[in-house]
């Protein structure tokens, strides 16, 4: 299995949230846990751009899917 294109931090970045490990952590218990049956993309703490780029990455299977996954992850534990 290959590593992750992109990291957490680097997605954090590219939906204009602070990408430092104590902000991730802080917006995850902050947002955690997703209602069920929510998807990601459709949460209400997203801008429309935010929203969009998550499911259309999700959608297309491209380069950031799998951190996007994992962030879905994260915020249902």
């Amino acid at each position: 299995m290959q590593a992750p294109t992109h990291s957490l931090s680097a997605l954090f970045k590219q939906l204009g949230l602070r990408e430092d490990s104590t902000s991730i952590e802080r917006f995850i218990k902050q947002h955690s846990p997703l209602p069920q049956g929510c998807q990601l993309a459709d949460a209400s703490f997203w801008d429309k751009a935010q929203a969009d780029f998550l499911r259309e990455e999700i959608l297309e299977d491209a380069d950031w899917a799998e951190v996007v996954d994992q962030l879905n992850l994260l915020l249902r534990d």
